[in-house]
């Protein structure tokens, strides 16, 4: 770690965070990161010298605890703690100390857009002057360190970090509408291979998913993104302990190609070896028909496989006249087995947890949160505690905030832990 004052700023360069991801009522930071500190605000760069993070520090921020974060698709989200808005229990419904605020639609309860905020602005305004500043210097003395890192900076201006997002989406074939739910445990720091496009079902509710016939990738072009995911990480890739095989359905292309983009991932990523311990994790969507199919072989390998693996199922009903109002094209019958093979592959596998989506509406009926309120009350004791359930607003719902209702309503009968599912993009 290599720390330097200059005018205003103090610059620590590789600072050493959090070596595994936690989740704490302060801000934690996880893995190496270098930081620029001004009396009003706290900057802090990934290995690649783009911006990550940025920190009020003075009294007119919101709350010491909150920050702006931009992620590798180039968008800004905001990170509070509910003292904005006035919403109470955000770990209690989200699983998370923060409440993530977006600047694009997404499926939140609350209606609050920290981008229109003047103290928002007044942060992003801060950065703009930073980066000038920094070519102000650029031809002063300080050590080699010190140089070589704020020419990374000068390097990744606005124009550059949106070409880099545009090159990421290039390599694995667009962007990504939607991340699960799971990957919430490391904060949404994923690198995303897609094995396969589209989705089986194609339901009404669904807003996020493609209307590509489903459709796996060529191992080929697996290999290929691995290569070139491998250039575009470059050095921070040592920061990351998650992969995302996508997209919708990745559990539907098949035992090979799964394994193949495991193994080779961590091979070539070196996620297991990177600074941040424990295993590494593997997230996925699955579809209800991928899941009942005969996947034995491939749990059996992924459980015994570097990596603890986090498989997501979209139920999103068991009630017979929601499925049909939502289009989608199953018998209760078949969202009763993927529930109850979700128990047991939980109780088997020690390094596999299962998840499942349901849907929350005010369109929706008292059949459709009652038989989800039964089904989890049904849970064995000793199977309580593994394989949450996660509850997703509609889209077109007009009035989400009233949604905490039955939310909650479920939540309180549940063994199983229950929690909002907030759709978020890469």
């Amino acid at each position: 770690m290599v720390s330097y004052r200059l005018d205003n700023m103090a610059i620590t360069i590789d600072k050493q965070g959090a070596s595994s991801f936690r989740k704490a009522s302060f801000p934690v930071r996880f893995g190496t990161y270098s930081e620029i500190k001004t009396f009003e605000y706290e900057f802090q760069f990934n290995l690649k010298g783009e911006i990550k993070f940025i920190r009020g520090l003075n009294v007119d921020w919101p709350h010491p605890s909150e920050s702006l974060k931009r992620t590798d698709g180039n968008d800004w989200v905001f990170y509070s703690v509910g003292t904005v808005t006035g919403l109470k229990g955000v770990r209690e419904w989200l699983g998370e100390y923060y409440l993530p605020c977006l600047p694009y639609a997404s499926n939140s309860l609350v209606e609050f857009n920290p981008f229109s905020d003047a103290t928002i602005l007044k942060a992003f305004a801060a950065w703009s002057q930073l980066y000038a500043g920094l070519y102000g210097i650029a031809n002063r003395p300080a050590p080699a360190e010190v140089k070589a890192f704020t020419d990374l900076i000068l390097h990744n201006h606005e124009n550059a970090l949106y070409e880099k997002s545009q090159k990421l989406h290039t390599i694995i074939g667009g962007r990504l509408s939607v991340l699960p739910p799971d990957t919430r445990h490391v904060d949404y720091e994923v690198i995303p291979l897609i094995i396969a496009d589209g989705c089986l079902y194609h339901c009404d509710f669904c807003s996020v998913k493609s209307d590509q016939r489903f459709k796996p990738r060529s191992k080929r072009n697996i290999l290929e993104q691995i290569s070139q995911l491998k250039t575009f990480y470059g050095p921070n890739l040592q920061n990351f302990k998650a992969l995302f095989l996508g997209n919708h359905d990745a559990l539907g292309a098949g035992n090979e190609r799964i394994i193949l983009a495991a193994t080779e991932a961590v091979k070539v990523f070196g996620l297991g070896h990177a600074h941040l311990n424990k295993n590494p994790l593997l997230f996925l969507f699955g579809s209800v028909d991928a899941f009942l199919k005969n996947v034995d072989e491939l749990l059996a390998e992924l459980n015994a496989s570097p990596f603890y693996t986090y498989i997501n199922i979209g139920l999103e009903s068991v009630d017979g006249p929601t499925l049909q109002k939502i289009n989608k094209p199953l018998k209760v019958s078949r969202i009763h087995d993927a529930f109850q093979k979700m128990l047991v592959v939980n109780r088997d596998y020690g390094n596999i947890e299962i998840t499942a989506n349901f849907l929350l509406g005010e369109q929706l009926s008292p059949q459709h949160y009652g038989s989800i309120t039964e089904l989890l009350q049904s849970v064995p004791d000793s199977l309580c505690g593994k394989g949450a359930i996660y509850l997703s607003p509609l889209m077109d719902s007009r009035k989400r905030p009233g949604l905490l209702q039955p939310f909650y309503k479920i939540k309180n009968a549940s063994r199983l832990p229950v929690f909002i599912y907030l759709i978020q993009r890469l």
